[in-house]
């Protein structure tokens, strides 16, 4: 709850006590006016409670304890938002005859109020005693406006940081169902899914006319287009949930699953010319499922963004110390500002309106290169853009030396 909008003043108590320079404002307040008791009250339209106390008179009121507001002067200073200073009750015109002084016995008496930020009045920072005091000079008011200004400071803060704390849990808590919901969501719509693959395939068995193969071959190119939708809202939500995108490296040949995605594309979307160059050096230590689904997501990008009319290259090579797998489209340069966020999930739309998609491919193949402790570098230039995927490799006599020895 808000300090300052507390109904029962126990947080405000709370709050003011945890300002640590509270006890030496009130010190300082006491010493240099030579009055007996000082304190910081909250001060609504129906009570007066004391939240920090000094008081060396036996006044008899400590933090928590409360005043009748009618009995005293603070709700004047409440409804008009000035200072009130009183060097000796006898002799002051406007409250010899009033009864607060009467009341609790004071003669000398001083109260500055305490506003918030926003305009917002908490309180007063005051101090009496029963025997008058000189305190109405600029350098004392000048003290308890700055102190008055300093409690103000800390209980702003205070609100600050519980709001925000508060807002934190709720974006966390938010965050956490958010990524629950797509992990439930994507892992429910398998199933419809490969009902209609499995009927898709059972269709295009069957002896059927060009314009429903051609039917046939779209509901198979959407099933696949909606297969690697599911598993990149799935990945996302297990890197979010448990710490990234999980990869099994072995040592395993790379280039036929690399081709094979690359003939689900050309599939897919036969009026697309895709170039491949391989030139991988033996079994490559890596996910290949993972690699393959890095390239799937890459070459989806390029079919998306890339000018068709120019074909779409697929590299890759190794060696013993690293593997280098790049995706090279042609068509307008992708600009500075969408390069910033171009890995970052959900910003397709930021960064091509038009585009279609959650924008989830490209920061999956992201993480998945940082599962392998590698990178997923991009550049652009009005000739090409680039999609460069490189790890680090075990050369052949560590790889053999490290499988000996467990």
């Amino acid at each position: 709850m808000n300090c300052t909008a507390d109904a029962d003043g126990y947080e405000a108590v709370a709050t003011v006590q945890a300002i640590a320079a509270l006890p030496t404002i009130l010190d300082v307040v006491c010493r240099t006016t030579g009055m007996g008791f000082a304190a910081v009250a909250r001060v609504t339209d129906t009570r007066w409670i004391a939240c920090g106390v000094r008081d060396t008179i036996d006044f008899g009121l400590k933090p928590g304890g409360e005043l009748q507001l009618a009995t005293t002067l603070c709700d004047e200073i409440r409804q008009s938002g000035e200072a009130v200073v009183i060097d000796d009750v006898s002799e002051n015109p406007a409250y010899c005859g009033h009864p607060t002084p009467a009341l609790y016995g004071f003669q000398s008496y001083i109260s500055m109020p305490i506003v918030l930020r926003d305009g917002r009045f908490f309180g007063t920072l005051c101090a009496i005693d029963p025997r008058p005091h000189r305190v109405n000079t600029p350098e004392i008011v000048g003290m308890f406006r700055l102190f008055a200004e300093l409690i103000a400071f800390h209980l702003d803060a205070h609100d600050y940081l519980s709001a925000t704390s508060a807002n934190l849990r709720n974006e966390r808590r938010t965050s956490q169902l958010r990524d629950q919901f797509i992990a439930v969501l994507g892992h429910d719509l398998r199933n419809p899914l490969a009902a209609i693959d499995a009927g898709a395939r059972l269709l295009a068995k069957r002896d059927l006319d060009d314009p429903s193969k051609r039917i046939v071959g779209e509901m198979q190119s959407s099933v696949g287009r909606m297969a690697r939708l599911i598993d990149n809202v799935l990945d996302f939500a297990r890197g979010r949930l448990g710490g990234g995108v999980a990869v099994t490296r072995r040592a395993a040949p790379l280039e036929p699953a690399l081709r094979h995605v690359v003939a689900e594309m050309r599939a897919s979307h036969p009026g697309r010319a895709i170039d491949e160059v391989y030139a991988l050096q033996g079994p490559v230590d890596c996910d290949p499922d993972r690699v393959a689904q890095l390239l799937s997501n890459l070459l989806g990008n390029a079919v998306t963004h890339g000018a068709a009319d120019r074909p779409i290259e697929v590299r890759a090579r190794s060696s013993a110390g690293a593997l280098e797998l790049e995706v090279v489209n042609g068509g307008d340069p992708i600009p500075a500002e969408a390069m910033r966020r171009l890995f970052e999930p959900f910003e397709r739309g930021a960064v091509r309106p038009d585009a279609e998609g959650l924008g989830l491919g490209l920061y999956i193949a992201r993480e998945i290169a940082r599962a392998h402790g590698g990178t997923l570098e991009a550049r652009s230039t009005p000739r090409e853009t680039a999609f460069t995927f490189s790890i680090p490799l075990k050369d052949e006599a560590e790889r053999c030396l490290t499988t000996s020895t467990n």
